[in-house]
């Protein structure tokens, strides 16, 4: 069993986000849907809480109710290795939310995001500073991070 775990409290979309984070991730699936029983506090049998699985990671999906939000303090971040993989997710993920500058979206539950090259941190720590400080230039103007141009800063 995982230490920590990653906990998203949805109004009542728990099961339909886990769904779609695991349509988009390789090596995800779903292991468990719980229900609520008749002690509510929502109905009978409406869907309480979803376990899953993203690439090795666990997650646990709650339906809380119409008091709970995200908030962009916090996000799941996604790293990299190619530009499809980047392309991909930048998609996927912002389908229905909201694009943001320098590689963060919104999914449409309102679930933060930050998708980001694995690049990015050896290109922003480079030993030549006004590399380093090119490719924050150019990081700043982007929406979805672009690789090339990124290596290219």
């Amino acid at each position: 069993m995982q230490k920590i775990t990653t906990f998203l409290t949805f109004k009542d979309q728990a099961e339909e986000a886990a769904n779609l984070y695991t349509s988009i991730f390789k090596n995800a699936k779903i292991d468990h849907i719980s229900r609520y029983g008749e002690a509510g506090p929502a109905p009978a049998g409406t869907v309480m809480t979803v376990m899953f699985h993203l690439d090795g990671q666990e997650f646990i999906a709650l339906n809380g109710g119409p008091h709970f939000t995200f908030a962009e303090g916090i996000s799941l971040f996604v790293n990299c290795e190619t530009q499809e993989e980047v392309d991909n997710f930048w998609e996927k993920l912002s389908e229905g939310g909201e694009k943001g500058p320098c590689g963060w979206l919104k999914d449409k539950f309102g679930v933060s995001w930050q998708i980001v090259p694995s690049v990015m941190n050896s290109l922003l720590q480079s030993k030549d500073a006004e590399k380093s400080k090119r490719v924050m230039e150019a990081m700043m103007k982007m929406s979805k991070l672009d690789i090339k141009t990124l290596e290219e800063a």
